[in-house]
């Protein structure tokens, strides 16, 4: 595979920014493994974003030879108070995680965080030296990686949370940060201090965040009002009714994208034509709308941009839209729910 085929595999959909793109091309030129990691919390049950979506791309920096790893950030949900602070939880269900992720991307490495931070003996030594480089200003600022806003009352431990981050990346060597949307931040501060520590700076390549299917709404998660309205509406493990879980069956499924927000002729915050796009189409060559021959009939389309035009113009109505939508989820959830089947996790 040439440095072009590479790239390519990394710059696909969901990949919305690479920072920088010449930085990455000069990366795959001169380096045959480079080393990729995106971090995880742990919290609830795994869903088509949190695996799905973001295990498409972590295969596709896999088929470019990259060496990849999922870092389960276990102290982080700790400090972050999910699955309420409790250990023995949080390691039960890094274990689960480890399952799903290694189920769906063959070949990825899982580390995680209490793991690190045992073999690293510079960590917190190095912990400290990036923290000088931090205002409080700053740290509160970028409180909101943890979907928290700036001023939800905290705890002195949760304002450890983006120096962790950031020093974890030094201490795994990476090449390659890889994240949502949602934490572009921290590896921008990455980007900044790195080099004032004589550390080297990684590249950075954010997904797309898929949204939940309800309709969209704006939290005051961040500053810019459609960072906002993105971080605010992704698809979450806290709000399982507007998300696609890969524990659901085909009949859950279809009754969850039945109910999915989709205005007709509307594209813009329009949750189904995102699963189209970012899921559908990341898997499959065409998508097919089966309809009455009095409705129209069946329809192929070869291309999202086409499935798009389509109904914007309403030809297509939503129902049918979402019908076929998640017929196409339904078979590539089927897999990961048959594998899970019978030992689904215990989250309370």
């Amino acid at each position: 595979m040439d440095v072009q085929e590479r790239l390519d595999l990394v710059l696909r959909d969901p990949t919305e920014e690479v920072i920088t793109r010449a930085e990455l091309e000069e990366l795959l030129r001169t380096k045959s493994r480079p080393r990729h990691y995106i971090g995880l919390e742990i919290s609830g049950a795994l869903h088509l974003g949190s695996l799905i979506l973001t295990g498409f791309k972590i295969n596709d920096f896999i088929k470019a030879g990259i060496d990849c790893t999922v870092f389960l950030a276990d102290w982080h949900t700790y400090i972050n108070d999910k699955l309420g602070g409790d250990w023995d939880k949080i390691r039960e269900i890094s274990g689960y995680y480890a399952d799903a992720f290694r189920f769906f991307c063959p070949g990825v490495n899982i580390v995680t965080g209490s793991e690190l931070y045992e073999k690293t003996p510079d960590y917190w030594e190095n912990f400290v030296r990036f923290s000088k480089h931090m205002t409080l200003a700053r740290t509160v600022r970028s409180l909101t990686i943890m979907g928290r806003k700036e001023t939800e009352g905290m705890d002195l431990g949760q304002l450890l949370y983006p120096p962790m981050q950031s020093v974890d990346i030094k201490a795994l060597d990476l090449d390659i940060v890889h994240s949502g949307m949602d934490q572009r931040k921290i590896h921008m501060l990455v980007r900044e201090v790195f080099p004032k520590m004589g550390w080297k700076p990684p590249v950075c390549v954010h997904h797309h965040l898929l949204p939940g299917l309800a309709e969209p709404v704006k939290l005051g998660l961040d500053e810019n009002a459609d960072e906002d309205a993105r971080i605010s509406s992704k698809m979450s493990k806290s709000k399982p009714a507007s998300g696609v879980l890969i524990h659901d069956d085909e009949k859950a499924i279809r009754e969850k994208i039945s109910k999915a927000f989709c205005p007709v002729g509307e594209k813009e915050g329009n949750p189904v034509l995102e699963l189209v796009r970012h899921v559908v189409f990341h898997e499959f060559s065409e998508f097919v709308i089966e309809r009455p021959v009095k409705y129209g009939g069946n329809v192929t389309y070869a291309s999202y941009s086409e499935v798009e035009q389509d109904f914007v113009a309403k030809k297509i109505h939503p129902m049918d839209l979402k019908n076929a939508t998640a017929t196409y989820v339904n078979k590539i959830i089927e897999p990961v729910y048959r594998h899970f089947k019978g030992r689904e996790p215990r989250l309370s």
